[in-house]
């Protein structure tokens, strides 16, 4: 499972207020923590208050690659800004996202291509969020299809079935589950799968055990990667385990600490 912290989200008061400050120090603390408890990415978002999306952008990738070496996924409703963070960037990163429109698509495959950056393409268009798996699987087929027309590689692209909350969209999250499994059947090598996990608990009162249960489900339908929070330490211990008992690594009496070490840079 490839984990992506969430943390570094202008969404979040601290955060905001540490970017409208210009605080590089609660910036690289939150980026170091997320990745000493095992994120291998981080996601970086600079909030709907920004008031210099591509400035600001910019500021948070220089500052957070001061603190660690781990892939940024760069998540912003304005091109620019994601080009301007990639172009700060020391390693691969990763364009956080497209939708299926065909208009998004064709500016979004050729900077990702352009940049050599992975790619997250939500199944969805102008119409919304796909009401059942079927309409998932015909988005996710023009999304592959584009992607094989700019010869962007499959491998570098990420399927999002986009995740709903449970108490609004209960009935929808087994096709969910289902569509993950699914889109990883439609390529080869397989396209790679990703959810933003907390979408799933909002409005909740049990967020943790909503996300850790769901994530552990999702992971046997074959989820590469997850958006989540890091520091939360049970969701993180059910994620590992759930890697072991998939037989995607060994056991050992220490696995929780062994499996985390592993993913430290």
């Amino acid at each position: 499972m490839f984990i992506i912290g969430e943390l570094i989200n202008g969404m979040y008061k601290k955060v905001a207020e540490a970017l409208l400050e210009k605080d590089a120090t609660y910036i690289r603390a939150l980026a170091g923590a997320q990745v000493e408890v095992g994120a291998q990415a981080l996601d970086v978002n600079c909030g709907p208050m920004s008031r210099d999306i591509v400035g600001d952008l910019r500021w948070l990738v220089e500052n957070i690659q001061k603190e660690v070496d781990v892939p940024l996924c760069l998540d912003s409703t304005k091109i620019q800004a994601i080009e301007e963070g990639l172009k700060g960037a020391r390693v691969k990163c990763i364009i956080n996202s497209s939708s299926a429109d065909k208009e998004k698509l064709d500016l979004y495959i050729p900077l990702a291509k352009k940049y050599q950056a992975s790619l997250i393409v939500l199944t969805m268009d102008k119409k919304g969020v796909p009401g059942n798996k079927d309409r998932r699987l015909e988005l996710a087929a023009q999304i592959i299809e584009a992607a094989y027309a700019y010869e962007f590689p499959v491998q570098d692209l990420y399927l999002d079935p986009i995740l709903l909350p449970v108490n609004v969209a209960q009935n929808q999250l087994f096709d969910i589950l289902e569509s993950v499994k699914d889109f990883k059947s439609m390529t080869t090598p397989s396209v790679k799968t990703v959810v933003g996990l907390s979408n799933i608990s909002q409005g909740s009162k049990e967020r943790s055990l909503i996300n850790r249960t769901f994530l552990v489900m999702a992971q046997s339908y074959g989820l590469d990667a997850a958006i989540l929070d890091p520091l939360d330490g049970e969701l993180m211990n059910s994620l590992i385990t759930a890697d072991l008992v998939l037989n995607k690594t060994i056991y050992c009496g220490s696995y929780l600490e062994a499996y985390k070490k592993s993913k430290i840079k």
